[in-house]
Order: C-alpha cells, then sequence, then structure tokens
C-alpha cells in the first residue's frame, strides 16, 4: 500500500502505510499523527452509517485550524474500521498518497 501523508504549511502531521479511504476521505491510524498538534473541539456531527463524529482543531507553528480533523470515537458496526481513525479537511490540510 502506497504512504498517506497529511501536511500543513508543508510540515508533515501524519504519515501511514496502512490507512482506511471512505467517502473519499483518508483516515490515518491516530497513532500515526502528531498528537502534540491536537486539542478538542466541541463540535460534532452525525452520519446516517458512521455515526456520530467528534473534532479536533489543530495547532501547527502557532496557527490553529478549527475543525480541521474529525473522528468517529464510536462508529456504527459497518464502520466499524475507521475506529481510532483520523481524517482532515482537504482545505485546510494537504492530503496525497504516494
Amino acid at each position: 500500500m502506497p504512504t498517506a501523508t497529511a501536511k500543513v504549511n508543508g510540515k508533515v502531521i501524519a504519515s501511514a502505510d496502512h490507512y482506511e479511504t471512505v467517502e473519499g476521505n483518508i483516515y490515518f491510524p491516530l497513532s500515526s499523527v502528531d498528537q502534540s498538534i491536537l486539542s478538542s473541539s466541541n463540535t460534532h456531527t452525525t452520519c446516517p452509517w458512521k455515526g456520530k463524529s467528534s473534532y479536533y482543531n489543530l495547532t501547527v507553528d502557532g496557527n490553529t485550524l478549527k475543525d480541521a480533523a474529525w473522528y468517529y470515537p464510536a462508529p456504527k458496526e459497518k464502520a466499524s474500521h475507521i475506529k481510532d481513525h483520523v481524517a482532515f479537511y482537504g482545505s485546510k490540510v494537504a492530503v496525497s498518497v504516494a
């Protein structure tokens, strides 16, 4: 499997050889993400088939990107493969696979 990488302003914030792709989004294992940049957000949304999502703000080089990442703490059965994974908004984070 190719490596997936997430960058903010050229700085790598996540890199993984094993990841999940759902609805065009790359879900990185939480362990592959730089934990020092994550802070919890109060934002939550609900997907009919994945369940309730929670969000992270990302702080990189002193700049905070609000709600730039999301995850499903307790995904529904059909989305269980993305438990403990994080996805990033492409408008805020450059995600590539190579």
